[in-house]
């Protein structure tokens, strides 16, 4: 009865879609047929065959070839990788379409800024003429296997197909293709696969990181732009094409639903254009009831996934929408069988219980790459039928959403300052080069102005206490010079995102009950992440636009300046004209930690010299012998100690650092060495080395205290070396696994410590009072050496910088305290 009565329910839809999908008649008409190949014929084997895998170089050779002989595809190199692999984009359209790419291009830049247009009937000429274009990423996360696949199918139906629908496609829509967002990653996991094919750790998650930085962190980029990919994609696919709709093709765990498609669940971040909202909701519904309706089981929707940071959704802010599918993985390319009871709820729906937004459970049983493939591709033409079937609804909602910018929201303010002078130049830089890559309009005054300010100037402040908070009042100076970001822009949503403090709104899952996880961290203010000053005019005298404003800048190159970090030899005060490079070992485990990736990232971007160590390495001991400061990034004491499991991976890879390494670095830090543990790693000091310090919030329960990724005042001992050249107050990033320092014995030295009072800046904080003037940083005298714990992560995701002076002076500073000398230069930039 249950299988009827969801055949019934898949029969009705399928009457909606169809009524929806049906190729209208017209003067559609397939292009000269030529021999298409096949991916098969050119791989060897059937996109989603068991434990087969197209490498980079396949998937390469197949879209170059497929771009000689379809006159419907172009195929272009944007760029190189991280690690010097071709960054690949394939256009997709008609050839006649194809013949017209620059004046198409011109007419998205028109739509997206409605400046540009003279008049109504212009606007209505290009929504006439124009294409939905449409952006397929696929592939960012690596070991999301299925997202590298897909792209040979989707290119080949589109470039080979004569059917209705496809032409269709072909002649509304120019589709943007980028087959894999992480091609380093595409060899990698697929290296590393093939190895483990017929052992007992086949299909296993690799030991290393499959972004050669930040591993699953990619995907945390799209407002930082701190990787080579996103920058790719940013500036020459975004910013360059502007596109209606964007598809992100991903994977996610076995044991919930088979695919997720939008609408996402609550909250929303809230300078996501309603407009945009509402096109979410309406073509991931669409999508959603189109694979039902094919008879693909297991299909929800409002689950799992929110839309708070911008950091996974650059489109949201620049006038299109982002449609984020998950489908459900395998053991990479190797076959499983999920029981049906052991499918498991999830975030708004349960796997295994019918309801409005998951109308048909899967039953259960084998899964494997071939329906991971075919069920991403039921997706993807059920997005692209929809783009052509609306082509003048969504060019007309994007012109809407432009001019909507362009207006000014009513809540936003009449234009960002950000003053020239500032204590941290390559931090103004940065935030300069974040806007203006965003394609954020950014001027300089060339007058001198009054402004009326009302919201937050940035943290840091020289000997300040946090964050200046302006109340509307008597109007203040600006000087001439100073930078200017109007509100009425067609992307002035992602600058007031991006500039403004957050405000997570306090979810529970019942009243009085325990707080609703957000996906992701909740804060994202750049001026606090980067100790900027950043003001928001409310108005501005005489008016913005009498203030002379130069043309837009242009983004200023990445200048960093590299920390000094030198040892002094000798002791006892004596000056010593010899200095030797400090020798930092970083610890990168077999349980890969992204965190461990972001420092390396920081440590190279800075010209800080490293060297990896591994569990070998620390076993071994004798560490003083080869190193100065060993680093153990953010990373559970539990993945520290015991790694991966043996048998789950190659021996070589299991067992993490164990007794020994525990040993060997409580030795090194007894003969004087400074071991410096961020965030996670610290309770791995606490736990292990048996420091005079306890956390404060370790065990709390989370209805009474949770802070899921916020920005907290942070207040610094402006006497101790390891805050040398910083203000007394700046911030903290803190998320689910920080600590709040208490000492228990006077060898243990608080250096910061989070805000008295109401700590917190940006974000959510439940129960914030618990770690308000509790320690942030501290300093551990042990025999002959120190521990330096950051309760929080210092360098988190390479954004805050207002934090990075902390971490490098942990790494040089000299110690301080009664008979001590000192032994190191202090940070500089």
């Amino acid at each position: 009865m249950q299988h009827r009565t969801g055949a019934r329910r898949a029969s009705i839809l399928w009457l909606l879609v169809a009524a929806a999908c049906a190729p209208r008649p017209g003067a559609l008409r397939p292009d000269p047929v030529v021999a298409v190949p096949a991916p098969a014929s050119h791989l060897g084997f059937e996109v989603g065959a068991d434990r087969k895998l197209a490498d980079w170089n396949q998937i390469t050779s197949y879209l170059t070839a497929l771009a000689q002989v379809s006159p419907r595809v172009r195929l272009d190199t944007l760029g190189e990788t991280t690690l010097g692999r071709p960054f690949l984009m394939a256009t997709i359209s008609s050839p006649a379409t194809l013949a017209r790419l620059d004046s198409y291009r011109e007419i998205q830049r028109q739509l997206a800024d409605p400046r540009l247009l003279p008049s109504e009937g212009e606007a209505e000429r290009l929504i006439a003429q124009g294409k939905t274009v449409v952006l397929i990423t696929a592939s960012i996360h690596s070991t999301e296997v299925g997202g590298s696949q897909v792209p040979l199918r989707i290119a080949h139906r589109l470039a080979s197909s004569s059917a209705p629908a496809e032409l269709e496609i072909l002649e509304n829509t120019i589709v943007l293709l980028v087959p894999s967002l992480n091609p380093d990653g595409v060899d990698l996991v697929g290296d590393w696969y093939e190895s483990t094919l017929g052992q007992p750790w086949e299909g296993a998650s690799p030991p290393f990181l499959y972004h050669h930085y930040v591993g699953h962190d990619n995907n945390r980029d799209w407002y930082a732009f701190t990787q080579r990919e996103t920058q790719l994609t940013v500036e020459r696919v975004h910013n360059v094409w502007r596109p209606q709709i964007v598809h992100d093709i991903h994977q996610m765990g076995s044991r919930g639903a088979r695919i997720f498609f939008p609408p996402y669940i609550d909250p929303i971040e809230p300078n996501v254009d309603p407009l945009l909202v509402a096109g979410v909701n309406q073509l991931g519904s669409f999508m959603a009831a189109s694979l039902t309706a094919a008879g693909k089981r297991g299909v929800v929707g409002n689950a799992i996934y929110d839309a708070w940071t911008p950091a996974r959704a650059y489109s949201h802010y620049h006038g299109g929408v982002r449609i984020l599918s998950e489908t459900a993985s395998a053991n990479l390319a190797s076959p499983i069988r999920v029981p049906f009871d052991s499918l498991q709820p999830g975030r708004n729906y349960d796997a295994r219980q019918a309801s409005w937004n998951f109308p048909e459970p899967w039953p259960g049983g084998e899964w494997r790459l071939a329906d991971i493939v075919d069920y991403m591709e039921a997706g993807a033409f059920a997005l692209l039928t929809h783009a052509a079937r609306h082509r003048a609804e969504w060019l007309r909602a994007f012109l809407e959403v432009g001019e909507r910018a362009v207006g000014g929201w009513p809540v936003w303010p009449a234009a960002w300052l950000i003053p020239a002078e500032q204590e941290n130049p390559a931090a103004l830089n940065e935030l300069l080069r974040i806007l203006v890559t965003a394609d954020v309009e950014v001027h300089r005054a060339g007058v001198p102005f009054r402004a009326r300010v009302n919201g937050p100037a940035a943290a840091g402040r020289r000997r300040s206490i946090g964050v200046e908070t302006e109340a509307a009042g008597p109007a203040r100076e600006f000087p001439a010079g100073t930078y200017v970001v109007p509100m009425g822009q067609p992307y002035a949503a992602f600058a007031q995102a991006m500039l403004e403090r957050q405000e997570y709104p306090d979810l529970r899952l019942y009243p009085g009950g325990p707080p609703k996880r957000p996906y992701d961290v909740t804060a994202h203010t750049l001026p606090l992440l980067l100790g900027v000053q950043a003001v928001a005019a409310e108005s501005v005298e005489p008016g913005v636009d009498q203030l002379a404003l130069s043309e837009p800048v242009a983004a200023p190159e990445v200048r960093r300046f590299a920390p000094g970090l030198t040892r002094r030899e000798g002791g006892g005060g004596r000056t010593v004209a010899a200095a030797a490079p400090l020798r930092i070992g970083l610890y990168q485990s077999y349980a890969p930690s992204m965190d461990e990736g972001w420092t390396r990232w920081l440590l190279e971007a800075y010209s800080v010299p490293y060297k990896s160590l591994h569990d070998s390495d620390i076993r071994a001991g004798q560490l003083g012998r080869s190193w100065d400061v060993v680093i153990l990034a953010s990373q559970s004491p539990a993945d520290l100690v015991q790694g991966r499991r043996a048998g789950s991976v190659p021996p070589q890879y299991a067992g993490g650092l164990g007794g020994e390494g525990v040993a060997a670095l409580a030795a090194f830090v007894q003969e004087g060495g400074t071991l410096v543990t961020l965030e996670e790693a610290s309770r791995f000091a606490l736990e292990h080395l048996q420091l005079p310090l306890r956390d404060v919030v370790a065990g709390l329960p989370a209805a009474d205290f949770f802070i899921p990724g916020s920005i907290l005042r942070l207040e610094l001992d402006g006497a101790h070396a390891l805050a040398a050249g910083m203000p007394e107050g700046t911030i903290a990033w803190y998320g689910e696994e920080s600590l709040a320092f208490e000492a228990t014995a006077p060898q243990a030295r608080i250096v910061g410590r989070y805000g008295s009072g109401d700590p917190l800046l940006s974000g959510w904080a439940l129960g914030r009072e618990r770690v308000a003037g509790r320690g942030a940083l501290a300093e551990v005298e042990v025999g002959a050496g120190r521990v330096i714990l950051f309760g929080f992560r210092p360098q988190y995701r390479g954004q805050s910088m207002a934090t990075f002076p902390l971490f490098f002076n942990a790494l040089a500073a000299p110690r301080r305290g009664p008979g001590v000398p000192a032994s190191w230069d202090s940070f500089s930039w």
